[in-house]
């Protein structure tokens, strides 16, 4: 064989092999980058009852996916995130399982017509009426001050927990036991439902929206509602991601990255709020939601 030949064969597969090295470390940064994102969310999701997808989804759109693809990945953040945190949160008396069941058939309804919806709204309108929606909501959450339900001395850890036959229950605060009874609930269920459209149409939790109806508009104490609405937002988006499941938009190997960084995500935030005050989070939950409006109009 003439040596022009041979050097051009070596030399072939010398840039072969330097191309896939550089695409192998382009993926593995790829990869890196969608755990982080997912871990920081739905961190972020998990204190706030917020759901990460929200924050998740744009940020992805921004890095170049399109929202069809990204959709599918927020819903698998908030269900992951919804498992990790659901056991803390439940031992501390700030998930009412009851409010979730009642106020979850409107969403889950919502949910629904949410996603045989999503073609009919452009992305960019989309993404505008997410950010009006979460502004809205943090302004709701951050004009009231103080706590609504005190403490009551003459409860003990042993009344933490639901009351049978009623919404009411109490969670633990500190050493001490709030009690709380939810009211309002017809407008609050039609909300709710609102809620799970959003889901559906944009592939969000929805919990940006569940967590201030809940402590705003049927007055639960802000931790219950964040707590509540981390464990419903899973199951919103379980009906939602079934239906995006069949229509065959989800990839599973992106999918499996941002399980990852949810499960470990949604484990900090449910430690980082029991620590935190109800105030500090009504606070951190509005905070938020400007940081998202923010992320949104940017993609807008």
């Amino acid at each position: 064989m003439p040596r022009a030949v041979i050097d051009h064969s070596i030399g072939r597969h010398v840039i072969e092999r330097t191309t896939f090295r550089r695409l192998a470390r382009v993926d593995v940064a790829r990869d890196l980058l969608i755990v982080a994102l997912a871990l920081a969310t739905s961190t972020l999701g998990a204190i706030g009852g917020l759901g990460g997808a929200i924050i998740l989804v744009p940020l992805l759109t921004l890095g170049g996916m399109s929202i069809s693809s990204a959709a599918p990945l927020g819903l698998v953040s908030v269900i992951a995130g919804s498992v990790a945190a659901g056991r803390r949160q439940s031992s501390d008396g700030t998930v009412n399982h009851r409010f979730a069941v009642v106020t979850e058939i409107g969403a889950s309804a919502g949910a629904v017509l949410g996603v045989f919806l999503s073609g009919a709204l452009s992305e960019r309108v989309l993404l505008w009426c997410l950010a009006g929606f979460a502004v809205a909501a943090a302004a709701l959450g951050a004009r009231r001050k103080g706590m609504r339900w005190q403490p009551d001395a003459t409860l003990t850890k042993h009344d933490v927990g639901e009351r049978h036959g009623s919404l009411s229950g109490a969670y633990l605060l500190d050493d001490s036991v709030v009690p709380y009874t939810p009211s309002r609930m017809k407008v609050g269920i039609v909300l709710m439902t609102l809620a799970g459209v959003v889901t559906g149409l944009a592939g969000v939790g929805g919990g940006f929206l569940k967590t201030p109806l809940s402590s705003e508009v049927m007055r639960l104490p802000a931790k219950v509602a964040a707590g509540t609405s981390t464990f419903t937002i899973g199951l919103t988006a379980s009906v939602a991601l079934v239906l995006m499941a069949i229509d065959g938009r989800i990839v599973a190997s992106d999918a499996a990255l941002v399980v990852l960084g949810a499960l470990i995500g949604g484990t900090i935030g449910a430690r980082v709020q029991k620590r935190l005050s109800p105030p500090v989070v009504r606070r951190t939950t509005a905070l938020a939601l400007v940081v998202i409006a923010v992320v949104l109009v940017g993609r807008a």
